[in-house]
């Protein structure tokens, strides 16, 4: 028996979403596990930064080996590695067994995130593009809006929420092996697990264009998924752990709406829109940190989300919608590795600023003038790309009445 295309669409889906879930699920629980623990907001942001390390690395080793192997055995194999995760979180005990049940994590979504991704390309490559982008923001919120109930309301919170995505996990194994392959199989050689990042020359300037939009997004993401919970107990001047996912939770709520609603727009007038509302959003975002408003803050988080959502979405759909069938896994590897490099390094950056004289404030500042910065090089992207597509015609048209 073999699931439906559609059917297995929204399987691959899933997967993603859940995979994404279990990355943002830590981000309430880092005040309890600093308490337990006594460490700094450099070792949070450490936490959370090995976990795209480890999603980098496993997607610069493994990224297209789907292309080779199929799909399938490739998700399964990955989700197992989470299930293992979910326990490691589970069982840990100080920082140590948290950073490994972190790269643990990492590997396990950098090796099946990418094969579901590109199975949902393969079904429909429209309907795919929207999916990798929205999959992961739907993820993230759920994953941090879930934890943060869970830690406020439930017992046992370092345990409940990773034993529950552990059954989910499971399931959705156990599911993809009914799912069609979608991926032509052929010989594994040495190069194909050689690290790499492999972009066709054909797309190496869409690439180039749409990574100020994706680094920008992402960027922003890891700030709130690290320093996000002390950010919001500050604004707010409350130490309810629901607080902890919901600055994340409402940034990545109001991506995917925004990635849903904006599906038929044109990819460079997505990027438009996100470098926008990511100017005006954070823009806000700061000065509700000045004026000290909660109310201002989530609002203007709202719009953040808007630009998350439209910059990610664009700066994809630039690029995988005119990607080959054989260039999906391997394309989409290094738009996840921009994605998450963005996330990691300067959240890491930002939990030294916090430390060393800049305080959780200074650091918001500043990080946000860095996201608007790289949000203005998107917005001028898109307009480097219309002259590239106009030259073209401009000189085909001056050939012809010369002619």
């Amino acid at each position: 028996m073999r699931l439906s295309n559609r059917a297995s669409f929204v399987l691959f889906a899933s997967t993603i979403v859940t995979f994404l879930a279990g990355s943002s699920l830590p981000t309430p629980l880092y005040p309890t596990y600093q308490a337990a623990w006594g460490f700094s907001p450099i070792t949070v942001t450490v936490v959370f930064g090995i976990y795209a390390i480890a999603v980098l690395a496993t997607l610069l080793v493994l990224g297209s080996l789907s292309d080779y192997v199929g799909r399938r055995p490739v998700i399964i194999a990955g989700a197992l590695v989470e299930v293992a995760a979910m326990f490691a979180f589970m069982t840990a005990d100080g920082v140590a067994t948290l950073i490994a049940a972190r790269v643990v994590q990492g590997i396990g979504v950098g090796a099946a995130a990418t094969a579901a991704g590109a199975a949902m390309l393969d079904l429909d490559r429209e309907r795919g593009t929207v999916g990798n982008a929205a999959a992961p923001g739907l993820g993230t919120a759920t994953g941090a809006l879930l934890s943060g109930l869970f830690v406020q309301f439930l017992p046992a919170p370092t345990l409940l929420g990773y034993a529950v995505l552990a059954g989910v996990i499971a399931a959705q194994a156990v599911a993809v092996y009914f799912a069609p392959e979608t991926a032509t199989k052929q010989p594994v050689t040495p190069s194909a697990l050689r690290p790499r990042l492999r972009v066709p020359a054909e797309l190496r300037r869409d690439v180039l264009l749409a990574a100020p939009a994706l680094v920008a997004a992402w960027a922003l993401a890891g700030f709130y998924g690290s320093l996000g919970p002390a950010l919001v107990r500050r604004v707010a001047d409350s130490h309810a752990p629901a607080l902890g996912g919901l600055g994340l939770g409402t940034l990545a709520a109001a991506g995917v709406a925004t990635i849903v609603v904006s599906r038929a727009r044109t990819a460079k007038a997505t990027v438009r829109l996100g470098a926008a509302a990511l100017t005006v959003g954070v823009g806000a975002v700061i000065l509700a940190i000045a004026t000290g408003s909660t109310a201002g803050f989530f609002a203007a988080t709202l719009v953040a989300g808007v630009g998350f959502g439209a910059s990610f979405h664009g700066g994809m759909r630039s690029v995988l919608s005119i990607a080959a069938v054989e260039q999906r896994a391997a394309v989409l590897s290094v738009l996840y590795v921009i994605a998450y490099l963005s996330m990691g390094v300067p959240a890491v950056i930002g939990g030294v600023f916090v430390v060393h004289g800049h305080g959780i404030i200074g650091t918001a500042y500043e990080y946000g003038a860095v996201v608007i910065a790289l949000a203005a090089a998107a917005m001028a992207g898109t307009f480097a790309a219309r002259r590239a597509a106009i030259a073209p015609a401009v000189e085909t048209v001056v050939r012809a009445e010369a002619a």
